[in-house]
């Protein structure tokens, strides 16, 4: 609009003076015409100016306030000139209203009453935050030198936090008053503990933070690409080694888990006139937090929070914490740790004072709503459930514990710890695929209609919709999470008779190469699977035509080697399938050592086939293959760690499909399996 306000203004004008150099006439016409031309041209004029500064005081506030318009691009960061910034999310006028610390018995009952209405109250709590920062001043990141070297310019630290990063002859110079007099050649946006960040032109500086601070740990929150954008430049090297300014980064070592990967670098300072002695720096990289969202389940954050201060040596520099704005997802890692602390120090919760407390130091920390609420949900499982790893060699004494009654305030006994699981809510509103009239007919029926297993919409198996048929991209499978890998396993029920071909699609679409059978095809006299593989020679379902090819009895499972051919394409896969016998209806095998063998031979398999995902079933998809891909997930953490966890395990599992490890003497078996696995191998015993 206003090009073309002010094209027609000048248009206007223009014409105006032609005509009044046109002809005499015109200039000596009488007075009453000359005034309404005046009146006009100053009214024109007057809206002119008046738009012109209307949409200069707009382009200003745009500047300075980041809103959600025009230039907004898929992850939420607006650019700016050519510059990123963090979307700032509005928020209440007023901050007057205060949140008291809460009593942790209260917690639960609080948390429930501020997750009402979709999370309402929490809403209104953060949004009743001061900004923070208010007594700081930010003078040295805008220096002109320095505004180059911060990833986001509305993000900024304010004077008396920020870390500076002095050179040896700074530290030479230094006055007596303290750093802040010294001599300071680079500047680092950092507070304390807290980092954007580095950019490609700033890494240098990042190392030599690193080393002039002692620092042992980084903590890092973010992935370096999310939705197709930069989020952080690769401050290391992939493999061996390579040098930023005066700091030499050499990769030691490196460990990909589902939830995080730890690498371990040597860095080594390169002075003039020597190098320095080289020290270890541990990066621990969370890589399952979304961007401008928060983690599925608290459960992994904790689990990476205690990494985190069990890799951090006593007498280290600070851990160094960064996401990509180092406000969002920075924030909420520390207030969590640091409330964690509090709870035990004062059996108290005080969410709202402390965020309140290091926004004076940083502005903006947490910088969600969403976020705020997930601070309160990982409090609120650490109270509910504790820390219940442990190490392999108490696990005999735990067990013991668990098997015998104690009294009060001793560790509760074995059924109360399933209890807490049987207790976790079944989201059934998650289940809206599954129990659409379609797909209804696709489900086992079961006897028990409470323990009707359905998978949840945010994970399930989806196939390929055939053309013009509406509602085929649906089975009852979910994808699991493995030890290492995300949806590593589909947990699925035994094919039904007309559900077989969309079983066979589902292992050829997802490039499965391995599939577990725990459950026999009748069993007291129930069909509990449809047979969907040909006793010889092959047969075919729609599309798909299955061969088979071997079929050897093991001590405990048969081992099928079939060949399945995608019939209009003729390409063809080998897949072998892993059918255990040893495992009643009701009840569970009589010894572990038949399901440490399968499982072993699976990951075989996986290994020499790639790691595409495991199909996992029994009959309804739940309690068998819920204990199986437990004892897989826990075993392959025991051999890596020497630790365990089976409750977080088995509540993870039931996170992500019900009733996954259905009855509490499938969850001793998981214990007593581990048992075995480690008087088998003893050696595993001592494995720290």
């Amino acid at each position: 609009m206003v090009p073309l306000l002010f094209l027609l203004a000048t248009t206007t004008t223009s014409n105006s003076t032609s005509n009044g150099n046109h002809t005499k006439e015109d200039v000596s016409s009488p007075s009453h015409h000359i005034l309404p031309t005046v009146l006009v041209l100053s009214l024109l004029l007057l809206i002119i100016a008046l738009l012109a500064w209307y949409f200069l005081r707009l382009k200003n506030q745009r500047k300075a306030v980041v809103t959600t318009v025009d230039k907004k691009i898929p992850n939420g960061i607006l650019e700016e000139q050519e510059q990123q910034t963090v979307v700032l999310l509005p928020r209440s006028p007023s901050t007057s209203k205060t949140y008291f610390p809460i009593p942790v018995d209260q917690l639960e009952e609080e948390y429930r009453l501020r997750s009402a209405d979709d999370g309402k109250l929490f809403r209104e709590e953060y949004n009743s935050l001061p900004g923070g920062s208010a007594h700081g001043t930010y003078e040295e990141a805008n220096k002109d030198d320095n505004k180059e070297k911060n990833r986001y310019p509305n993000i900024l630290p304010c004077e008396f936090t920020f870390c500076y990063v002095v050179t040896p002859r700074a530290h030479k110079t230094m006055s007596p008053q303290g750093p802040l007099e010294a001599v300071l050649e680079l500047y680092i946006n950092i507070l304390n503990q807290l980092n954007i960040c580095p950019k490609e032109d700033t890494v240098a500086d990042f190392w030599r933070m690193i080393w002039e601070q002692k620092v042992a740990t980084v903590v890092m929150l973010t992935n370096l690409k999310e939705r197709k954008e930069d989020k952080c430049y690769q401050y290391w090297p992939d493999q061996g080694c390579w040098t930023y300014g005066n700091v030499r980064v050499a990769v030691e070592d490196f460990t990909v888990l589902v939830d995080y990967t730890i690498r371990k670098f040597c860095i080594q300072y390169q002075a003039s006139d020597a190098a320095k002695t080289p020290r270890l720096v541990t990066q621990l990289h969370f890589t399952s937090w979304p961007d401008f969202g928060v983690p599925f389940s608290p459960i992994g954050m904790l689990k990476f929070l205690k990494k985190v201060k069990a890799v951090n040596p006593p007498f280290s520099g600070p851990i160094v914490v960064h996401c990509s704005a180092g406000v969002g997802r920075t924030g909420t890692f520390i207030v969590i740790d640091a409330t964690i602390e509090a709870m035990h120090a004062e059996q108290k919760v005080d969410v709202f004072g402390f965020v309140a407390k290091i926004r004076e130091q940083r502005s903006q920390l947490i910088q969600t709503d969403m976020q705020y609420s997930f601070i309160y949900q990982a409090l609120l499982e650490y109270y509910l459930y504790g820390d219940t790893e442990l190490d392999v060699s108490s696990l005999e004494g735990h067990l013991h514990k668990l098997h015998n009654t104690f009294a009060d305030g001793d560790r509760v006994g074995l059924e109360e710890e399933f209890k807490k699981l049987t207790n976790m809510r079944i989201m059934k509103e998650n289940m809206r695929m599954g129990n659409l009239p379609a797909n209804m007919k696709k489900n086992r029926v079961l006897l028990d209609a409470y323990l009707q297993i359905i998978s949840y919409d945010f994970n399930r198996v989806i196939l390929s919709m055939r053309r013009g048929q509406e509602f085929t991209d649906f089975i009852n499978a979910s994808f699991i999470d493995g030890y290492r890998q995300k949806d590593y396993f589909i947990a699925t029920q035994g094919p039904l008779m007309h559900t077989v071909e969309d079983f066979w699609r589902m292992v050829w679409e997802w490039k499965c190469h391995s599939i577990v059978m725990l459950t026999e095809l009748q069993e007291r006299e129930q069909d509990k699977c449809c047979q969907y593989w040909p006793a010889e020679d092959s047969v075919t379902y729609g599309d798909y035509t299955v061969e088979l090819k071997g079929d050897t009895l093991c001590d405990t499972f048969s081992l099928r080697d079939l060949v399945l051919t995608f019939v209009p394409e003729k390409q063809t896969r080998v897949i072998r399938h892993f059918h255990f016998h040893g495992w009643p209806e009701v009840g569970i095998p009589t010894e572990g050592k038949g399901m440490i063998d399968i499982i072993a031979s699976v990951q075989r398999q996986q290994q020499q086939s790639g790691n595409h995902p495991i199909v996992v079933h029994c009959s309804a998809g739940a309690g068998r293959t819920g204990t199986f891909i437990a004892l897989s997930n826990i075993l392959e953490r025991v051999k890596a760690e020497g630790l365990l966890d089976v409750f977080q395990t088995v509540k993870s599992l039931r996170m992500q499909r019900p009733h996954m490890v259905q009855t509490v003497e499938q969850y001793d078996f998981c214990y007593r399996v581990v048992q075995d696995f480690v008087d088998i191998f003893s050696d595993y015993a001592n494995f720290k």
